[in-house]
């Protein structure tokens, strides 16, 4: 049982209503997964899906990558939404599947091309070191450029929140679809 109850648009004031109706139009889980939390707090769900909407359809990385980070956020996370809802996001947009499904095992992506080996090594290290190494650095300034670069933590680091909102709420994908993680189930 989800811990906070789901919210519809007639609960939410004209304001946050607004917010509402153009979050139903982009999301694959409704006013579900982080958005429930997220409108607990409209001023904040606001500037969050602002802040989304650059991460996901105006950044400078290549969707491929960018999607690519959210499911290291998702995996490091387990979080099952963020898995349900990126995974066909980041094979559509080109991600080989080998790729994820190594990540979804918890194994170092085998196959990975020299940027998604960037994106892998960055948000890894970010993760779990809070920290990247000089040469790490040097390098993916030299195979992203700095705004990438930039992007890439800022993605990561929105995903952890979105985690976080996730893991809070104890959101699950819609009812009846699989749960990506099913060791995590409660």
């Amino acid at each position: 049982m989800k811990r906070f109850p789901q919210i519809t648009l007639e609960q939410l004031d004209p304001q946050a209503r607004a917010l509402g109706e153009e979050i139903m139009k982009i999301s694959s889980v409704g006013l579900g997964g982080p958005y429930n939390p997220m409108l607990r707090s409209p001023i904040m769900a606001d500037r969050l899906k602002r802040l989304l909407d650059y991460l996901r359809f105006n950044t400078s990385l290549p969707t491929r990558l960018n999607e690519f980070a959210i499911l290291i956020q998702g995996r490091l996370w387990t979080s099952q939404v963020e898995w349900y809802a990126h995974y066909p996001l980041a094979l559509k947009a080109g991600l080989p599947a080998s790729v994820a499904d190594d990540l979804k095992a918890n194994i170092r992506p085998r196959g990975m091309k020299p940027d998604e080996e960037v994106v892998y090594d960055v948000s890894m290290e970010m993760s779990v070191k809070h920290e990247i190494s000089d040469e790490l650095f040097a390098k993916a300034k030299s195979v992203l450029g700095e705004q990438q670069l930039v992007d890439l933590i800022a993605v990561n680091g929105t995903y952890v929140m979105v985690a976080m909102l996730l893991s809070l709420a104890e959101e699950l994908p819609p009812p009846g679809k699989p749960l990506p993680f099913p060791e995590k189930a409660k």
